[in-house]
């Protein structure tokens, strides 16, 4: 394909993932032209399965859709406030997942590569780009993601002058649905909890006794582990642990993690709570497939299947896809970017997604969603203020590129990825009152701080948007 003639210099986007996805889309939408670099298929990686755009390879899920009181559902209604192609993408492609937003990878992805594919303003190419563009692209976001190729990593690197972060991001095994032995299993969401498209009995779950939890404690700890190469002896992401690796930090961590059995009762024995619950969250919009929820693993396969086997209700699961691990990337960026996500050694590149040090498929899309609109407005001779802080895109905003506290010599020395929440976001002016202006405590006090943060982003967003217009 020759390439297009545009009335206006294009901005250059590198990486098809979600952040990169989403910053095409907005540029395109501000009527700027945007050529979007893919490396799949010319070049596969280890996680991605298909060539699709914007592919979810950990998990299919969004997390919560509540914004009233989670920081992750504030970041989904700013995001479409601001005509998100992501969220657009997802919302339509939504699978029940309780109070969460889950999506069908498949039809999520042919979405947005859609969308995308078929937007006059913007033109994909599949090509890997190996190495930091030249001078002649003077506006350009890197998204390259968690698997940027080893070779613009080292790029990236020297022109940092920093050492590269990483960490390991994790896939949950896949279960077919109709291997699962559901007179041991059941539906129910925690506290029957409803979400988008769901019932609230969206998960399959899986009881364990005392007796079965800890002979599945033992297997995890006793099991076969893939070997680390030397390259990938890194830190783990605290949010996004292996199994094994809980069990290994303590007997109880699973039980009072993804393990726990709050919540939920046993049809087939109501009157005996379970020691530990496992559960699945439906992975396509068919409800074929079920995903491990929490079960990122480095057990080798053959580990995997017989372990997990020993689940009651999964003696007999037939796997779609097993767990894995793999290494990601990521940029000291308080020191090494601005306020606008550019590079401070070399403004003419922005970065945006995992890349940057946020962590979430709905994180890395916003930063990705930011950093487009800041692109385009500066293409157009503009200069977009970032959202304020008290809103979510801008609490992550500002963590990525400054929010960090730990510093020595004016330099972040321990900067991590992170999911959104509401720790990022400034202090309340006022301790919310009950009604009869009295205080608060315990865990009224905590869901009347959070609701309180989600009014204060919600107006100061809206406020936001009409001065970026």
């Amino acid at each position: 394909m020759a390439n297009p003639a545009f009335d206006i210099d294009p901005i250059h986007v590198i990486g098809g993932g979600l952040a990169g996805a989403e910053a095409a889309w907005q540029i395109a939408r501000a009527g700027v032209p945007v050529i979007l670099h893919e490396m799949r298929p010319t070049r596969p990686t280890d996680a991605h399965k298909t060539d699709s755009l914007a592919e979810l390879v950990c998990s299919n899920s969004f997390r919560s859709d509540e914004a009233s009181t989670n920081a992750v559902g504030v970041l989904h209604r700013e995001m479409r406030a601001m005509n998100s192609l992501i969220m657009g993408c997802a919302d339509a492609h939504q699978v029940p997942a309780g109070g969460a937003l889950a999506v069908d990878r498949d039809g999520f992805a042919a979405a947005v590569t859609h969308a995308l594919e078929s937007d006059r303003t913007i033109w994909v190419r599949r090509e890997e780009i190996d190495e930091l563009p030249s001078e002649k692209w003077d506006n350009v976001i890197i998204a390259t993601g968690p698997l940027t190729s080893p070779t613009l990593a080292e790029a990236i690197k020297q022109k940092t002058g920093e050492q590269e972060l990483a960490f390991f991001d994790a896939i949950a095994p896949i279960v077919h649905k109709d291997s699962i032995d559901m007179d041991k299993a059941w539906f129910q969401s925690r506290y029957d909890k409803t979400g988008p498209g769901g019932t609230g009995a969206d998960y399959i779950n899986c009881p364990l006794d005392r007796e079965q939890y800890e002979a599945f404690i033992d297997a995890l700890l006793e099991g076969e582990k893939v070997a680390f190469k030397e390259w990938e002896k890194t830190p783990y992401f605290d949010a996004c642990l292996p199994i094994e690796v809980m069990a290994e930090r303590g007997r109880e961590t699973l039980r009072h993690g993804p393990l726990k059995p709050v919540g939920l009762t046993n049809p087939h024995n109501p009157t005996q709570k379970p020691c530990a619950i496992i559960q699945l969250r439906q992975d396509n919009a068919l409800g074929t497939l079920y995903n491990m929820v929490g079960f990122q693993t480095k057990l080798t396969y053959g580990a995997q299947q017989k372990i997990f086997r020993t689940i009651p209700g999964l003696e007999n699961a037939e796997f779609a896809r097993l767990g894995g691990l793999h290494r990601n990337t990521f940029l000291n960026s308080p020191r090494v970017l601005d306020a606008r996500l550019r590079l401070k050694a070399d403004p003419r590149l922005r970065f945006a997604g995992q890349i940057t040090g946020c962590e979430g498929y709905v994180e890395s899309a916003a930063v990705g969603l930011i950093a487009g609109r800041m692109a385009a407005a500066e293409r157009l001779g503009l200069i977009l203020q970032p959202p304020p802080p008290t809103t979510a895109i801008g609490a992550l905003l500002n963590h990525i590129t400054g929010g960090h506290i730990d510093t020595i010599d004016n330099g972040p020395q321990s900067f991590q990825p992170m999911n959104v929440n509401f720790g990022l976001f400034p202090p309340l002016a006022e301790t919310p009152k009950a009604p009869d202006g009295k205080k608060l405590r315990g865990p009224e006090k905590a869901l009347a701080r959070k609701r309180a943060l989600s009014a204060r982003a919600e107006a100061d967003l809206k406020a936001w948007l009409t001065t970026a217009a």
